[in-house]
């Protein structure tokens, strides 16, 4: 199962559900990972500790300006090369059309500030350093939302993950010849504390209505494909979109 051994990977958002499981399997996988995270140190270490050590963790705000390029800092100075880069820190906000004219550009710039460019500012950080090291590869945690559209009371969300999409996309076609190659993961629902919110106000019936399967992802399901999309041998892999929703978006 060392399919990644030797290699270190930075994981943004790496405390959260998808995060966390993430960190789990890349650690079982033989990898050793850069735990980011924002404000719950106690979390992070926890994790840390969980995995045995396999790593490190890196403090970062990534609603700051400076956040990614900060983050990256710290990556390079604890694990010297970094292998590959998981941008899955997200948010989704919630902002009805009939906000204030401020709170409705707050809500926009805070989200796509999170969701688009800092994986976008640490993809700029990661290229040279990857191209330096004879290559690299990028894993962009996007949405089914980004593919689809998404719903009127959460516009920025849909907005971003369609513009993070993109971006996996243009890295691909633009650095594939160095060596970089860049994936994208479009989950559907998955089962985290996101979820089981709406889940609690909402019922899981409304959740899953639109699922084939009638449920939604595992946190290791989508955690096993990150881990499979790193292994050495997956270059062709460069540029896909890899659809993780239980039929509820067909291509």
């Amino acid at each position: 199962m060392a399919h990644l051994a030797g290699q270190t990977v930075l994981v943004t958002g790496a405390t959260g559900g998808i995060g966390a499981a993430i960190t789990r399997a890349l650690v079982s996988n033989g990898a050793r990972v850069i735990i980011h995270f924002s404000s719950n140190r106690a979390s992070a270490e926890r994790l840390l500790e969980e995995i045995n050590g396999a790593g490190w963790i890196a403090a970062a705000d990534l609603s700051a300006p400076d956040g990614a390029s900060t983050l990256w800092q710290q990556a390079v100075a604890v694990a010297g090369q970094v292998h590959a880069l998981v941008n899955n820190a997200g948010i989704r906000t919630e902002i009805q059309l009939t906000a204030s004219d401020e709170d409705w550009h707050a809500a926009w710039q805070r989200e796509f500030r999170v969701n688009l460019f800092a994986a976008a500012d640490l993809c700029r950080c990661a290229i040279p350093h990857f191209k330096a090291h004879g290559g690299g590869r990028v894993v962009n945690i996007a949405s089914r939302a980004g593919q689809r559209g998404y719903a009127a009371t959460a516009l920025p969300y849909g907005a971003s993950k369609a513009a993070l999409i993109n971006l996996g996309k243009s890295i691909a076609a633009s650095f594939g010849r160095d060596g970089i190659t860049a994936v994208n993961i479009a989950p559907g629902w998955v089962a985290t504390d996101m979820a089981e919110t709406f889940v609690a106000k909402f019922g899981k019936a409304a959740a899953v209505a639109d699922i084939p399967i009638g449920e939604m992802a595992d946190t290791r399901e989508i955690a096993e494909l990150v881990a499979f999309v790193l292994r050495p041998g997956q270059h062709s892999l460069n540029g896909a979109t890899l659809d993780v929703n239980g039929g509820s978006y067909i291509r």
